[in-house]
């Protein structure tokens, strides 16, 4: 199968009816390297022969559209194309789906979640990243994670400032699992790190007091939580009055060792996002009603970040 000026539309059903019956399908296209700078779908000549322009991004987009992983790309000798392998995606190699003998052990170190290493997807971090330098890091003080696992999120603060900034920090790890709060413990011996393995609905049992920086990747849309009243409980309760928050909402789905692009609602078969963004407004406007600068970025997952309105961010 090649390639050369066909429309999206002719390859979409092309290779989707190839996937109805194949694991794997090849295809030869153009080698984008030949016309950098052209946007998709332009026609560009080769060799004497006219093609559509595709580049590997656009390529790769494709394969994660339909539940695919493209392998790395071969040179076809004595011509101007690429050979282009897509291989499906597994849908049963997915924690989401694995059976869970102990509830609170869904995300624990030996579960599938623990083969996940989201700080370097690119993805995911480089928009954490950004979160953390969006809410002037230096200036918090106490630090409180709610679902810190294995304190991935924690590792990174640790990495970002210097170490007389961080010792001046505290930093608080909640989870309910038992073995993934011994694994952080293991990783942040520091005095100034502390750790619970606790239920997060009953927060104001530990009596940790109130905290600058809130960071919460996920659990707040776990099942069992209702989102909503938690988090005005979380910010009436449990914030300082210039306090900060990171919160991370999942629209991505880790399934046969990639990030798979899109939400995942219960009774779709289709990426469909209403829980998700219905979630990320609400507390979009319930932050700006208590006076927080709010911003949306990222894509996999998608981070809410909020600082108070008027205060020093130096």
């Amino acid at each position: 199968m090649t390639f050369t000026n066909d429309p999206l539309q002719t390859i979409l059903t092309d290779l989707e009816d190839a996937l109805q019956s194949k694991q794997y399908i090849s295809f030869e296209a153009l080698n984008p390297d030949l016309h950098r700078g052209v946007y998709a779908g332009t026609l560009v000549e080769a060799e004497g022969r006219v093609y559509r322009y595709r580049s590997l991004r656009a390529w790769d987009e494709l394969a994660q559209l339909l539940g695919c992983r493209m392998l790395t790309p071969e040179r076809v000798a004595g011509t101007p194309h690429i050979r282009i392998t897509f291989e499906k995606i597994s849908k049963n190699a997915s924690f989401h789906d694995a059976p869970v003998l102990e509830k609170e052990e869904k995300y624990g170190t030996n579960s599938p979640f623990a083969q996940i290493h989201k700080m370097e997807e690119p993805d995911f971090f480089y928009y954490f990243r950004q979160a953390l330098h969006n809410v002037t890091l230096p200036r918090r003080k106490r630090i409180l994670d709610l679902g810190i696992n294995r304190a991935d999120e924690f590792e990174v603060i640790r990495n970002m400032i210097d170490t007389k900034q961080y010792q001046s920090m505290e930093l608080v790890g909640i989870d309910h699992s038992k073995s993934a709060i011994e694994a952080a413990q293991a990783a942040f011996p520091e005095p100034n790190a502390h750790f619970y393995t606790h239920d997060i609905n009953d927060l104001a049992a530990l009596n940790l007091g109130r905290f600058d920086l809130l960071i919460s990747i996920g659990t707040l849309q776990s099942p069992g939580i209702a989102f909503k009243p938690l988090l005005m409980e979380l910010v009436q309760n449990h914030l300082n009055k210039e306090s900060a928050l990171i919160l991370g909402f999942p629209n991505a789905r880790w399934q046969d060792g990639e990030l798979v692009y899109g939400a995942k609602a219960p009774n779709y078969t289709m990426s469909e996002m209403s829980l998700v963004l219905n979630d990320l407004m609400f507390a979009k406007r319930y932050l700006q009603q208590k006076r927080y600068r709010v911003t949306v970025t990222g894509r996999g997952y998608l981070f809410l970040t909020a600082t108070k309105i008027g205060v020093d961010r130096e």
